[in-house]
């Protein structure tokens, strides 16, 4: 991703040069080895900071919910879809963002790598991306894995790797995946439980949850002005993080997003406890896509979902 890199860079000088924004969000350089981290540049002068490579997980539509001025933003395919579902809800507006698309080639899954190499991040030395072979780099020498094994799960089926909307496409063009079996696996695996099973399962998973809302700040879809577990008059939901208050207050957020998820998984990758919220959500997106035909972001001209009905949908 290099090649795109070094365009992106100029591109963003470009930008600043001919005054069209006044900020650009794109991804820098981490602290931590083989991350990146949103960054926000006001300068051409800085457009050298920007980063492009197989670790740029974070979705930056999420900054420009409350951005003020001409913004820029670097976008993969489902971040795009995240924007997109906020240009629906008239969250932003598409003529104060100059989007900058890029061809997502899918990107690699910093703690499977780990998992599987037995290795901490700091002492993998050098993660190598050759077709669908991933080369780790460790002080015991190479481990070579397909890259099924270490890719995150919604790149294995993901059906846009460019997003639907922008004004310049970087790099590519990528291939859509579209492994859904191995996409949903996790998902299935807890559909194929029994009901008291799959009830057990999330009682456990939410007994973990320390509610610091990660997962809602992280969340583009999750777009209210407040949220209804700062109501206090009513209160919906218990400030102390009991199970029983932290599967209703994520069951209650998975059903606001309907139609508005992306199935970006910063949820999931956001959750400091681990809990596999994407196996919550993917299965709310796969009802939505099943029921309604209908999938998020796909089109800034197409209506939100539930603010229109087509003849032809059952009652039931």
């Amino acid at each position: 991703m290099k090649e795109t890199e070094a365009k992106l860079r100029e591109h963003a000088k470009a930008l600043f040069g001919q005054n069209k924004i006044d900020y650009l969000v794109g991804f820098g350089a981490a602290s931590l080895r083989h991350t990146t981290s949103p960054l926000i540049i006001t300068a051409g002068d800085d457009a050298g900071l920007l980063v492009l490579d197989r670790f740029i997980v974070n979705n930056l539509s999420v900054y420009l919910r409350r951005a003020g001025g001409r913004a820029g933003v670097v976008l993969k395919g489902c971040d795009g879809r995240s924007l997109v579902s906020l240009i629906q809800d008239k969250q932003v507006k598409r003529e104060n963002v100059t989007i900058i698309g890029i061809h997502c080639p899918s990107l690699v899954d910093l703690r499977k790598v780990e998992r599987l190499a037995g290795r901490d991040r700091d002492e993998i030395k050098e993660i190598r991306v050759d077709g669908e072979k991933i080369t780790v780099s460790c002080g015991g020498g190479d481990k070579i894995f397909p890259a099924e094994q270490v890719l995150f799960d919604k790149c294995l089926g993901c059906e846009f790797p460019a997003p639907p909307e922008y004004d310049t496409l970087l790099g590519g063009p990528a291939a859509a995946r579209r492994d859904k079996a191995l996409s949903l696996e996790p998902v299935n695996k807890l559909r194929e439980l029994a009901l008291p099973e799959r009830w057990r399962f999330w009682q456990q998973e939410f007994s973990r949850c320390i509610r610091c809302y990660a997962c809602r700040q992280v969340c583009p879809a999750c777009a209210c002005q407040r949220c209804f577990v700062e109501e206090t008059e009513p209160r919906w939901v218990s400030p102390l993080p009991r199970w029983e208050d932290n599967l209703l207050f994520q069951v209650t957020r998975t059903i606001h997003v309907a139609g508005r998820c992306a199935d970006c998984g910063e949820c999931e990758r956001a959750c400091p406890a681990r809990i596999p919220l994407r196996s919550l959500s993917r299965q709310m997106t796969g009802l939505v896509e099943e029921m309604f035909d209908y999938q998020s972001g796909a089109s800034k001209d197409l209506p939100p979902l539930m603010t229109a009905y087509r003849s032809e949908e059952g009652e039931g």
